[in-house]
């Protein structure tokens, strides 16, 4: 018997646009209307807009962010960039969400929610580090 669910599998829903992350729109409106999205949820943003967005557009959004400079924006960008932060999972953000007043995530009730993994396609390197991080891991639990 033929598999015809091939086709669906292959075809791939993430995206590309920012905008289709619910938890990344919301921050982007968030940031657009100079509302400050606090400490984490600037974080967050820097994570997952590195990859998609150019530096001085990122920039010229997080210089609204209040007692935040362009000094200050460009030393978290050369942070994340440097230490090679990866995009956050759904269950780091919602702990960082608990230390601050904004919410970072605005459905944390739905179990997809907020998951930038299943709704953006990341660069090839992301998904590389990741497997890189678990084999290493499985290795040294081997070893232990």
């Amino acid at each position: 018997m033929a598999d015809n669910n091939n086709g669906n599998r292959n075809r791939d829903v993430r995206s590309d646009n920012l905008r289709d992350s619910k938890m990344m729109a919301h921050l982007l409106d968030a940031l657009e209307d100079g509302t400050d999205i606090g400490h984490f949820g600037r974080l967050v943003f820097v994570m997952v807009a590195r990859h998609f967005e150019d530096d001085v557009h990122l920039l010229e959004l997080l210089v609204q962010q209040p007692g935040m400079d362009e000094h200050d924006a460009r030393a978290l960008l050369l942070q994340v960039e440097e230490r090679g932060y990866n995009p956050p999972r759904r269950e780091q953000i919602l702990a960082w969400q608990e230390q601050q007043d904004f919410p970072i995530c605005p459905t944390p009730d739905d179990p997809a929610g907020c998951n930038v993994y299943s709704e953006l396609r990341f660069p090839d390197e992301i998904y590389e580090n990741i497997d890189e991080y678990w084999e290493e891991r499985v290795e040294a639990d081997i070893e232990a």
